[in-house]
């Protein structure tokens, strides 16, 4: 039983749960007062429109009733006074809310004595008034008058009688309007002279004009105009009538106004009907809070035009109370609100209970716990009873912490008396074997090992040990490892008693770590040494060859063609190939040597001298021929050469023994090495070079002038010269060659044959090139202002920048910047450009010319000259080389390949240019063999831009 009731209060789920209701019942009402509002605003707006459409319909009439009167005035001429009070009077009878008719006539000053004596015949003591203010005064003299001469009916009209009307201005107005427009208009809201009171009305009227004259312009009917017919209205009245006679008065929920002009203004008011009292307004019920409104229009405003005026007409709705039309939104307010109530208490009625029930499930919580603690008091009594038990299996304990894979024991004599089964299935071994002998009697390597002395000794110091590995061949002859745990034993008065302990296998670890030891040490993919295991045996061989004082030579061994095999095959060839010259170095050495791969295709041989073995060249020639072998790679035969350079170790520079002396000289021995391996392939590959200081220095040398290349451009060190070229026909200077000098500060004019090649394979030659092509071709232009002849410059390209894949964008750019004409500008090229890729050669060398530029091959005849380049290149000059030139005069060989080059070129229509012509001889003979132009030193040494333009200059005035 529950020990009371539970405190009463309100559940946040019976709160939400009458919140979202509210919420919804909220929505609803919004939603459906909003369709009864719309429900009012369209009948509010149907009522509305009819009043309005009466109110029109009305004007509309009185407009026509006029027009049918002024239509009188057109078909008889003249009117007469009988006949104007015949045709008015019925139409009086039938439109109550008309005054009056009028017809008021135009009467020239001359007139008016004469027209004031006629009216006096029908009003005695008559005089001409006008109205000013309110107040009837003597007309004044005046050009032109507008008098009321005909008025129907006279009673109750009569102070407009003879009337002049023009001052008013209102009424002169409409007449302008009304004659401009040729239609019937009615004038603004005026105060009648026949009215009572305050009385205000608006006068409706229509030009009358003379027979038989044009009325087509404006102009035309102002001349013609003799006086208008004009209805004199009753605005209140007029509009009374009309919505009276629509029974459109009798709604009492109604309020409607009606202004003469196009706003609601109360100065224009007219008519107003059904307004509510302030007290009425002001009762409580008709004030609704603003939101309660939601979007209902409580008024509706329309305008019409009707006799060219604007009209207005407002039609308000009283206000009703709010049950009258909301019972549907009421109606669902009150049940939303129910149902919300009744929900949350429901709601609030299943939280009520389900709190009961955890306040039932704590207290049986409780109770349980109560128990719980009587049963541990029980369990505590239990433990203390066990411990006795606890304490026996804490030895166990102990062995289970040390256990591995086997346990064992051994008496004070170290001899095994128990092993358990695990040590027979994890180690191959019969257990019988080791019971009652100690470790060491099947180990004898522990007696005269340092780790087994060690051992031993801690074992008669009754020491405990740990992780002890081993090595033990199974009965299969296998080594397996083990590693061993141990602690001593003693009994309660202190003597050892032997060991216990346990044994794990290890095998697979030992296997392991060697594993990464060797993958540490060797290259992956050959299998060798590498460069860490390479120092440290070259180390060892220097200290050895040291000690016993033999030689030792260091050989540097790089594949000639690897290379082109990783680029036509790929890199799996080229692996292969790796793998099996690595077999190859391995086999042509002897046990003692050492080959290593150090990077890429190169490897590095270690030899050492043996007794009654000296090393010879021999040795490294038998590696060279293992390695020119033929390889067989995807079915195909290959053959590789190398290049080897050597270093041998002279042991009379080793200072002082010691690690850094000994690092320093295996780094020199290497480094010495690769440079006489570069010495090798500068001579040709597939050699063999031994190192020498001369190297050292064309190295260092090497390393001077790459240093300096890389900042010459920088700091405008190149200078360019230009060497002429002449035409053989007229003698005169028709091109330059543009040849690019270093003037160096320290090493003074550094020749093209030390830097270009170092250029090249730096890559330097590349911005080097840029700034070549874009000086020359600026010079020339510069030298075509002056007015120094069409010249024709020839610049070299050098294989690194043909292969630039912008190369024709940057030759465009230049062409542009500096304004010189493409046909103006020569591209010297080699003829090995084109060996490598022969197709994309082609596409290149057409994107230029499509450019305008020239195209020439630099000495032909010493690459790979072939007739298909000639004839698939878009050529148009060839350069005979120097070569050929030279002997020409004296060696029937070289005049034979000249002449057979000028007639290949010209029957190509290509233009022939012969270099280094040094002599008059060989002017000579290329003169009369139709050469087309030559350059060389005969003409002039190539001379700075200054000293070329004087030539130029003197050619030009001689």
């Amino acid at each position: 039983m529950l020990p009371g009731r539970l405190p009463y209060s309100i559940s946040a789920a019976a709160a939400l749960t009458f919140a979202c209701g509210l919420a919804v019942t909220i929505v609803l009402f919004a939603a459906i007062s909003q369709l009864e509002y719309d429900k009012m605003s369209l009948s509010l707006q149907q009522r509305a429109g009819a009043r309005v459409a009466a109110i029109e319909q009305g004007l509309d009439d009185a407009v026509e009733v006029l027009t049918t009167t002024n239509q009188l005035f057109s078909a008889i001429v003249p009117v007469t006074r009988q006949q104007f009070h015949d045709f008015t009077t019925p139409l009086l009878q039938r439109h109550p809310f008309i005054q009056a008719f009028n017809f008021h006539r135009r009467v020239p000053h001359a007139g008016r004595a004469a027209l004031e004596a006629e009216l006096r015949t029908i009003v005695p003591g008559y005089r001409m008034l006008e109205m000013h203010d309110g107040a009837m005064l003597p007309a004044p003299e005046r050009p032109t008058y507008l008098v009321v001469d005909y008025l129907e009916p006279m009673q109750g009209n009569l102070p407009a009688f003879g009337l002049n009307v023009r001052p008013d201005g209102l009424l002169a107005g409409a007449l302008e309007q009304a004659v401009t427009g040729n239609l019937t208009v009615a004038t603004s809201l005026l105060k009648l002279a026949q009215g009572q009171g305050q009385e205000k009305g608006f006068v409706i009227l229509r030009p009358v004009y003379r027979h038989g004259v044009p009325l087509d312009t404006p102009m035309q009917r102002r001349a013609a105009v003799i006086g208008d017919t004009a209805a004199v209205i009753r605005a209140r009245e007029l509009v009374q009538k009309i919505l009276s006679g629509a029974e459109l008065l009798d709604d009492p929920q109604l309020e409607i106004s009606v202004y003469a002009g196009p706003a609601a203004d109360a100065a224009t008011r007219i008519f107003q009907h059904g307004a509510v009292a302030e007290e009425d307004l002001a009762r409580g019920w008709h004030k609704l809070p603003r939101w309660l409104h939601f979007a209902y229009h409580s008024h509706y405003d329309s305008g019409f035009a009707a006799a060219g005026r604007s009209w207005h007409v407002r039609v308000v709705a009283h206000p009703r109370p709010f049950l009258a039309d909301h019972l549907g939104s009421l109606f669902t307010l009150v049940t939303g609100l129910l149902f919300s109530l009744l929900t949350a208490a429901f709601v609030q009625s299943l939280t009520q209970r389900s709190r009961r029930v955890q306040l039932l499930v704590e207290q049986r919580t409780a109770d349980l716990k109560r128990s719980n603690e009587l049963l541990s008091e029980d369990v505590r009594a239990r433990q203390r009873t066990e411990r006795a038990l606890q304490e026996s299996e804490k030895r166990f304990r102990r062995l289970l912490a040390l256990s591995s894979d086997w346990y064992w024991e051994q008496d004070a004599n170290f001899c095994f008396t128990h092993i358990t089964s695990g040590f027979a299935d994890k180690s191959n071994m019969p257990l019988e074997r080791f019971i009652g002998a100690t470790r060491w009697d099947h180990n004898p390597e522990m007696r005269n090992a340092r780790w087994g002395k060690q051992h031993i000794a801690t074992l008669q110091a009754h020491l405990p040990f740990f992780h002890l590995e081993y090595a033990m061949e199974d009965r299969d002859g296998k080594l397996r490892w083990f590693s061993i745990n141990g602690e001593p034993l003693f009994d309660d008065l202190g003597d050892f008693k032997g060991y216990r302990g346990t044994g794990s296998e290890i095998t697979e670890r030992k296997l392991a770590e060697q594993q990464i030891q060797h993958i540490a040490h060797h290259d992956v993919l050959t299998g060798l040494p590498n460069r860490g295991l390479l120092r440290d045996r070259l180390a060892q061989a220097m200290a050895l060859a040291r000690r016993k004082n033999r030689a030792l030579w260091v050989l540097l061994i790089d594949l000639d063609r690897f290379k082109f095999v990783n680029d036509s095959l790929g890199h799996k060839a080229g692996d292969l190939l790796l793998k099996t010259i690595a077999a190859r170095l391995q086999a042509s050495l002897r046990d003692s040597d050492t080959v290593a791969r150090l990077s890429g295709d190169e490897f590095v041989a270690i030899l050492c001298e043996q007794p009654g073995e000296v090393l010879s060249q021999a040795v490294v020639q038998r590696i060279m021929d293992a390695v020119a072998q033929p390889v067989l790679l995807d079915g195909k035969e290959f053959f590789v050469t190398c290049s080897i350079g050597v270093a041998v170790y002279d042991i009379a520079r080793f200072d002082a023994p010691g690690d850094v002396t000994l690092n320093g000289e295996t780094q020199n021995l290497i480094e010495q090495a690769d440079i006489a391996m570069y010495s090798a392939k500068k001579q040709g590959r597939n050699s063999i070079k031994f190192y020498t200081k001369a190297m050292n220095q064309a190295t260092l040398e090497r390393l001077r002038i790459e240093t300096a290349l890389r900042n010459a451009l920088e700091r405008e060190q190149f200078v360019l010269h230009y060497q002429p070229q002449l035409d053989l026909g007229s003698g005169r200077i028709v091109g330059v060659e543009a040849l690019l000098r270093w003037r160096h500060p320290e090493l003074g004019m550094v020749a093209p044959h030390r830097f270009i090649a170092l250029a090249e394979d730096t890559g330097l030659i590349v911005p080097i090139g840029a700034w070549v092509m874009r000086q020359a071709c600026a010079q020339m232009q510069a030298w075509h202002a002056a007015g120094l002849g069409p010249l024709r410059l020839a610049v070299n390209l050098s294989a690194r920048q043909f292969n630039e894949p912008n190369l024709v964008a940057s030759i465009a750019e230049v062409l542009a910047e500096t304004g010189l004409a493409p046909a103006c500008l020569e591209l010297e090229l080699t003829e090995s450009l084109f060996m490598h890729d022969v197709a994309l050669a082609v596409s290149q060398l057409h994107d230029m010319k499509a450019l305008g530029v020239q195209l020439s091959i630099d000495d032909f005849g010493t690459g790979y000259s072939s007739f298909a380049y000639l004839r698939t290149f878009p050529i148009d000059v060839l350069k005979i080389d120097r070569s050929f030139v030279g002997d020409v005069a004296s060696d029937a060989d070289d005049a034979a390949i000249v002449v057979s080059i000028i007639a290949l070129a010209h029957n190509l229509k290509l233009r022939v240019v012969a270099e280094g012509v040094e002599t008059a001889e060989q002017l000579d003979y290329l003169r009369r063999h139709g050469c087309d132009e030559a350059q060389g030193f005969y003409f002039s040494h190539p001379l700075p831009a200054q000293e070329v333009e004087l030539l130029l200059r003197g050619e030009a005035a001689g």
